[in-house]
């Protein structure tokens, strides 16, 4: 059975958050900081998707209700 790409690709970002977090909390010396860019990093990521994909849903609808116009 094949594997989607993309499903095994769409855990990494919430990844990124769980493993950072993890960092920060469990870690006791001043390392914390560098688990700060991977939780940023996956936010960015959700974030970034979340706002292309209602930017596209915008697009889809300016193009079907020009099409209802005509």
């Amino acid at each position: 059975m094949k594997t989607n790409k993309r499903f095994i690709l769409s855990f990494v970002a919430p990844f990124m958050i769980l493993i950072s977090s993890m960092g920060l909390i469990f870690r006791n010396d001043s390392r914390k900081i560098f688990y700060l860019p991977i939780g940023l990093m996956g936010i960015v990521i959700i974030l970034e998707r979340v706002i292309s994909r209602k930017l596209d849903r915008k697009d889809i609808l300016k193009k079907i209700k020009s099409y209802q116009k005509s």
